[in-house]
């Protein structure tokens, strides 16, 4: 399978990254085992969680999905075959949240414990921190590094201007830097192209989308408002029932046709095959939905297909 370079750090990822929020929630334990199992089997690597999933089901407290991915660690015996992302800021409870230095040394105390490993391939800040400075953040991400607990560090939901100010923050200390961004991007959303891909690309940032199938919107099950009920996050698509959302699946629908794939393989390919964007995230709840996406990997849009799909999602 084809792998690419997290930013400047020299680990190889795969192309495609699975995505942990399912885990201990609309995947249970043994689903999410065989998902794992078989992502890892097809020659891919790149998994992605964070400590605050999924604390918003209800009865859920947050790390059910590091949780998940430990005890697969452990029942399995694949960590040293996985590139294992996880993130942290977002409110826990109390005063579980944000970037300071004294959260964050208990914060990835308690993802390694759950996740069952020693070190954090990729550590991401989950959401910008404005009451925290941010050399203080960055200062302490250069310690978890130092100490060994991680080998590199993300950012997620970052405005342009911070990721920049971050960067020069990182080179003036010289403290490591965000290696890799993790935006809101798919064909349904593309705000990310205006401001934040010239940052990525010029700093030669590794960049991992997220809601890349927009919530499912993508895979062209949700047509109508009758549709929404068809899965727990089908209220968050209602917002692309409308004309342009419309155009956006049949321009899939004749492309996915044409090359016999579904919806799901040529949305992910056409963010593969944006220039800068190194892994899609996208998550699977069966083993037949995993397969979905591990074939977008090897499929491959030409410039015409590429073309039609910028103008319908333009």
């Amino acid at each position: 399978m084809p792998t690419k370079q997290l930013g400047s750090t020299g680990i190889q990822v795969s192309t495609l990254c699975l995505g942990g929020n399912v885990f201990g929630w609309t995947a249970d334990e043994s689903t999410s085992f065989a998902i794992l199992d078989a992502f890892v089997d097809a020659g891919l690597n790149f998994v992605d969680t964070a400590d605050v999933y999924s604390a918003w089901a209800p009865g859920h407290k947050g790390g059910e999905s590091e949780t998940v991915i430990g005890a697969w660690f452990a029942h399995s015996g694949k960590r040293d075959k996985v590139v294992l992302a996880t993130k942290l800021g977002k409110e826990m409870g109390g005063d579980k949240k944000g970037l300071s230095r004294g959260y964050m040394i208990r914060a990835v105390e308690a993802s390694l414990q759950r996740l069952r490993t020693d070190c954090i391939d990729l550590y991401q800040s989950h959401a910008d921190d404005p009451d925290t400075p941010l050399e203080e953040t960055l200062e302490a991400f250069a310690q978890l590094i130092k100490q060994g607990k991680v080998r590199a560090i993300g950012a997620s939901n970052y405005s342009a201007p911070r990721l920049e100010e971050a960067l020069g923050v990182s080179a003036a200390h010289k403290w490591p830097r965000y290696e890799c961004l993790q935006p809101h991007y798919n064909l349904c959303e593309r705000g990310y192209e205006r401001d934040l891909d010239p940052v990525c690309r010029r700093a030669g940032i590794a960049v991992i989308p997220y809601f890349s199938l927009a919530a499912g919107f993508l895979t062209g099950k949700y047509r109508s408002e009758a549709d929404l009920a068809k899965s727990p996050r089908g209220a968050g698509v209602k917002k692309y029932l409308n004309d342009r959302g419309f155009a956006i699946l049949r321009a899939l629908d004749e492309i996915s046709a044409r090359l016999h794939a579904t919806p799901a393989q040529v949305s992910l390919a056409w963010l593969m095959a944006r220039p800068g964007i190194t892994a899609p995230i996208a998550s699977a709840t069966s083993l037949a939905h995993l397969q979905d996406l591990i074939a977008s990997v090897s499929l491959k849009l030409d410039a015409q297909d590429v073309a039609a799909l910028d103008r319908a999602s333009s």
